[in-house]
């Protein structure tokens, strides 16, 4: 886990860097990788944000059964989608084929009611996470940094929000640049290592890995696999010279 200085954005990007490119290895070690790089990178979020929020008067809202945030649009890195891939196998198992087959079909639809649109409309669609049940995340465990990263103080604001009100909600700073700061670290260094390095929508990524049971030896080999499902709001061009400005800088 990144131990670095919270204060210093800096030098825990570049520790997270050269964790994760020690992690990833080279092609003939990366059986189980993406495990090994969310485990990483999920515990380095919690640390960071449990340091960053220590001495704050403001309580966290979030809890289990409000559901207000998740029609959000959801970006994930190739690792999470994988990830959540294996945990839908493990579900299978554990709650049954008709389980995990209503969620795909969950899946699609939210797809379909959703693709193309921008991520400021996206919560007027009002179309719900397909992964909630109950107001319950059903791959909660597994969610990714982007859903980790978005945190209330006030749930009152945020159903306000969601019903169309124009109210400022009290967004937890620390847990956005956690998720900024950890998430642009595995890019960078899935990068280097010659790997998709994207950041795709989670519905569409999810269909794709899917319907295709070789996209994780694909990806490890360098292909593009979740391409089409790509967030171009900053082109890679851009992102990926501003990844050698922060590896070059001093800290």
């Amino acid at each position: 886990m990144a131990v670095a200085d919270i204060d210093n954005p800096l030098a825990l990007f570049k520790s997270l860097n050269a964790i994760f490119t020690d992690l990833i290895g080279p092609a003939s070690v990366r059986e189980g990788m993406s495990e090994r790089l969310l485990d990483e990178a999920f515990e380095s979020f919690e640390h960071y944000v449990k340091s960053a929020l220590d001495g704050i008067d403001a309580v966290v809202a979030c809890r289990g059964g409000c559901a207000s945030c998740c029609t959000i649009r959801v970006a994930a890195t190739a690792p999470e989608v994988l990830l959540i891939k294996h945990y839908l196998i493990k579900l299978e198992k554990a709650r049954g084929a008709e389980f995990v087959g209503d969620l795909v079909a969950r899946i699609e639809q939210a797809h379909d009611a959703t693709n193309g649109v921008g991520e400021l409309d996206r919560m007027e669609v009002g179309e719900v996470c397909p992964f909630i049940e109950n107001g319950l995340c059903v791959i909660y465990s597994r969610r990714p940094l982007a859903c980790r990263g978005h945190a209330s103080f006030s749930e009152h604001a945020c159903v306000d929000a969601l019903s169309g009100e124009e109210v400022d909600v009290p967004i937890s700073e620390p847990h956005m640049t956690a998720r900024s700061l950890i998430q642009n670290a595995l890019q960078s260094a899935l990068r280097d290592a010659g790997l998709g390095w994207g950041i795709y929508e989670l519905n569409h990524a999810l269909i794709i890995a899917l319907k295709d049971e070789n996209c994780e030896r694909a990806w490890m080999g360098g292909e593009d696999i979740f391409a089409p499902a790509r967030i171009a709001d900053v082109s890679q061009e851009e992102m990926a010279e501003t990844f050698d400005a922060i590896k070059a800088a001093v800290a």
